[in-house]
Order: C-alpha cells, then structure tokens, then sequence
C-alpha cells in the first residue's frame, strides 16, 4: 500500500508518502519512502519520486485514495530533451 505516515509536531502536519504493508500502523515501519507533502507551505510543497511510485504499483501495490490526488495533481516532469 501506498500511504501518508504523518512525522510533524502537533499542530504542523508533515507527511511522508511511504510503501507499507497495508495491515501495518500509520507510522510503523515502512518498506520505502517514496516522497514527502507539506500541506502548511503556500501552495503545498510535494516532492514524488514518480518512477517509484510507478514501480510499486507495477508489482501490485495500492495507492490511498489521498496518495492517488497528489499522483495526479502533481505528475512527473517530462523529462528534457537533449
């Protein structure tokens, strides 16, 4: 499963896009970290390794509804041509 696992302080949301086991707890110990999503910067700052996230989903993992937004509303850049 690909999820959000929240590491900021109370009160200043941080969230960490993550590849766990989907019975495992929000914040327990992920396979890999896949990208990052500060929702309090103006406009919210997300940082996605695309080419990951394409992997995991390729051998058979799920994106949260959530994960699956920022997918979408912030797709890789295409890459330049030399």
């Amino acid at each position: 499963m690909i999820r959000l696992a929240r590491v900021g302080a109370t009160k200043k949301p941080y969230y960490r896009v993550v590849v766990i086991e989907k019975d495992r707890a929000r914040n327990g110990r992920s396979i890999e970290v896949v990208g990052t999503y500060n929702p309090r910067t103006n406009p919210a700052t997300v940082d996605l390794k695309h080419d990951r996230i394409q992997y995991w989903v390729g051998v058979g993992a799920q994106m949260s509804e959530t994960v699956g937004k920022l997918v979408k509303k912030f797709p890789a850049a295409a890459p330049a041509a030399a």
